[in-house]
């Protein structure tokens, strides 16, 4: 079928204000944080599920890609065209549809945004707790569909532990409902822990069910500098010792001070090697007690300067700090590869070693920070892609710090998902059967290959 006579029955599914061939708009859909371009053949904002149901039906008999997509924020490039077709956006499926305010969940599309149901909710006494660096503009869709963790995690857990239900149209078209809105619930395969972090591979997601909390009586947010980032390191691991859960312990390290030092208390950030930003939360009792034993860790290990926060401007300032760290890295170098790898809490110091024996290796910079409570930690390797001799150092410094991640126990991926970055690597940490499995599973739920080609698996 040719590419106009597509669009035209596209048109008349969708209406045709939401649905474009014009490369001017195809271009702006193209590319993911991983700043990777593919182009879409069309661009679909549908409004309704049903609408999907039938561009699936007509993808599958035309043997055309669909590609869904979320906000473009994903650091694996889950979300982009790499074999054309026609790109699903969900910028116009962005309803909070219900807060079940005596059940404890919340009801939204796919579109809505991260950041705008954490608002609503806290609005009225309630706690969606996770929260990505990119929560004031990711979506929902796109965090089920990568499994999305945050600062917060440590404590509270990632995206699935929120995810009680989805309304999900299969490559076939069909739609089917999964979960519950249940506390409990255990009829039949977990199809909703089966689609979530799936990469928009086995299904679309097309409406939520969010489980909510109460929000915490109290928060306090400490700031500990180190001089030695051994220490800091060491620190994490003596919190957790204690028997302390705060619910965020963030990781920056002396190349993430420097690209947001404007943030920073005057004087620190020159001579710090390290930064903890921790955060605690619960009773009004509980949270100075637990201030305490935080203090009493950092202290124990040479922390150089320990603040706690006195108001809420304070503790905004250092979480600014933290989360722009991702798109101020390209103050070091033009281009980065961002890798989440994870290890288990008392090898960090072991992968911090690591990653210091990589960047000398390779004569690369880099630059790491992230959720050291949970042992995430963000790796990223600064390069410039126009030096082909850099580039394929960092290349090779990717491949090497998977492997002292897998050495120590730890995972390649802990938030971002495998993508097309991590696709290659896959067969590292699952191993070939593992991997022929997972395949199996892809073919049974799309048997065309039609829904986002060419992700998760080297094909």
């Amino acid at each position: 079928m040719l590419l106009s006579d597509l669009v035209s029955l596209l048109k008349d599914i969708a209406g045709k204000e939401d649905v474009s061939a014009e490369k001017e708009e195809l271009l702006c859909y193209s590319y993911d944080a991983t700043q990777i371009e593919f182009l879409p053949d069309i661009i679909v904002k549908p409004t309704l599920p049903s609408q999907i149901s039938e561009i699936m039906k007509l993808s599958n008999k035309e043997d055309m890609p669909v590609i869904p997509r979320g906000a473009g924020t994903g650091f694996s490039g889950g979300s982009i065209p790499v074999k054309g077709g026609i790109l699903l956006s969900f910028e116009k499926m962005n309803k909070i549809i219900e807060i079940d305010e005596d059940n404890l969940f919340a009801i939204v599309e796919p579109g809505a945004i991260n950041g705008d149901l954490q608002r609503l909710v806290e609005s009225k006494g309630l706690f969606y707790p996770p929260d990505p660096s990119s929560m004031d503009f990711c979506t929902l869709g796109g965090n089920v569909a990568e499994n999305a963790g945050g600062p917060k995690a440590v404590k509270y857990g990632v995206t699935r532990d929120y995810v009680m239900g989805l309304e999900v149209v299969l490559p076939t078209g069909k739609i089917i409902n999964t979960g519950v809105k249940t506390r409990k619930g255990v009829v039949g395969y977990d199809f909703t822990r089966l689609m979530t972090g799936s990469e928009g591979t086995l299904g679309i997601i097309t409406k939520i069910i969010l489980r909510l909390l109460p929000m915490p009586e109290k928060v306090s947010t400490l700031s500990a500098f180190f001089t030695d980032i051994a220490d800091a390191s060491r620190a994490v691991v003596d919190i957790t010792k204690k028997r302390i859960t705060p619910r965020a312990i963030e990781f920056m390290d002396r190349n993430s001070l420097e690209v947001v030092k404007e943030h920073l208390p005057e004087g620190l950030h020159g001579k710090a090697e390290a930064l903890l930003l921790i955060e605690v939360d619960g009773t009004e009792i509980e949270v100075p007690r637990i201030l305490e034993k935080v203090k009493d860790a950092c202290k124990a290990n040479n922390a150089a300067k320990i603040d706690v926060a006195e108001n809420e401007s304070d503790a905004k300032r250092l979480w600014i700090a933290r989360r722009s760290l991702s798109q101020n890295m390209f103050k070091l170098k033009p281009d980065k590869i961002n890798e989440d790898i994870v290890v288990p809490r008392t090898k960090i110091p072991d992968i911090i070693s690591a990653v210091d024996g990589i960047s000398k290796k390779y004569n690369l910079k880099i630059a790491n920070f992230g959720h050291a409570g949970d042992g995430n930690i963000h790796v990223n390797i600064m390069y410039d892609k126009k030096d082909a001799d850099e580039t394929s150092r960092a290349n090779a410094a990717v491949k090497e710090l998977f492997s002292a991640t897998l050495s120590l126990n730890g995972t390649i991926s802990g938030e971002h998902g495998i993508g097309i970055t991590k696709a290659p690597y896959l067969k590292m940490e699952i191993g070939e059967i593992g991997v022929e499995v997972m395949k199996k599973i892809k073919k049974s739920f799309d048997p065309n290959n039609i829904l986002n080609p060419g992700k998760i698996f080297v094909e």
